[in-house]
């Protein structure tokens, strides 16, 4: 398991290497010059000396391999580099979104979680019975509602009936609790039941498949009670796919909640993807495109340790 364990962590060096590349290498071919959108995107009348003078400055008149080069190299290093819009550090600008857009994305998960499990699994012990259809229902209705619709709903809802106001500036949790919490339930709601309906579909599907397999009918000959026949035989093997779809829907949740974000007026990851993309800001780009990368890459590691942990016949040696 340590060799496994070893291996895994060694790869994520190429891995995240090629994606630095790929992304530094798209920027540039995408065309479009950020100093020029920078200085002259509002129609201002500046001269080429200039534009010149700017490009210098932020180093984008050196050679593309040199350019790179100094950019992994800070990378390596810790230095994210400056935004070429704000001249801010980038280290700084995603620190400062990143904690909102992390909480939103765990507490998503822990609702979409505390969600599916159980109506998943109601679901495939009481097959075609009215609770199944009402679950069916549930989780159909999650996947065809787009979340910033159902977002703009509670606003709505809380607006009129409770007179709710969204807070404008980010509390922080360890600042006030209750604010940060009042603020921070509704686009984890939002977005955890869209979640949830996923995982719960996959949860059924999976534990009734578990449920038709002759342990499970050896299990039920020897007289073991039904319920933990369901915990520790057919549970707990329905949920190795469970789990891959709840990893992967929580990386992708570290910067994919644009539009909520927007709807909800949060200032986190997606929003700050959205406005390096419109202004070329391409060290921001970078940087952003590779943290997101990182977490898709560790979500996988831990996926795959997990899946050891769950089922015992698989064990990386």
């Amino acid at each position: 398991m340590l060799r496994y364990v070893t291996q895994r962590l060694l790869m994520m060096i190429p891995t995240l290497l090629g994606v630095a590349i790929l992304v530094f290498l798209m920027l540039r071919m995408m065309g479009g010059d950020p100093v020029e959108v920078m200085l002259r995107g509002e129609g201002a009348n500046v001269s080429q000396d200039v534009i010149e003078a700017e490009r210098v400055r932020l180093g984008l008149d050196q050679p593309i391999p040199v350019q790179f080069a100094k950019w992994l190299g800070g990378m390596m290093t810790g230095d994210f580099g400056f935004s070429m819009w704000t001249g801010k550090p980038v280290a700084q600008e995603i620190a400062s979104r990143l904690p909102l857009s992390l909480q939103v994305a765990v507490m998503a998960t822990i609702l979409a979680v505390l969600i599916a499990i159980p109506l998943g699994t109601l679901s495939a012990l009481y097959k075609d019975s009215w609770i199944d259809h009402l679950v069916r229902v549930i989780s159909i209705a999650g996947l065809a509602v787009p979340s910033f619709w159902l977002g703009m709903v509670i606003i709505l809802t809380l607006l009129t009936v409770f007179h709710w106001h969204p807070p404008v500036l980010f509390t922080p949790f360890f600042e006030n609790p209750r604010e940060n919490l009042s603020q921070l339930i509704w686009p984890a709601l939002a977005v955890g039941y869209r979640y949830s309906a996923v995982a719960t579909r996959m949860m059924r599907s999976t534990l009734l498949e578990v449920l038709q397999e002759d342990y499970i009918r050896t299990a039920r000959a020897k007289g073991v009670f039904e319920r933990l026949v369901v915990i520790r035989h057919g549970l707990r093997n329905a949920l190795l796919p469970v789990v891959t779809v709840v990893g992967l829907e929580f990386a992708f949740l570290i910067g994919g909640l644009v539009v909520t974000e927007q709807v909800f007026n949060l200032n986190g990851i997606g929003k700050l993807f959205v406005e390096a993309v419109s202004r070329s800001d391409f060290t921001m780009v970078q940087s952003l495109v590779l943290l997101v990368a990182s977490f898709f890459i560790i979500i996988n590691f831990v996926i795959d340790l997990l899946y050891a942990w769950l089922d015992p016949r698989i064990r990386y040696r």
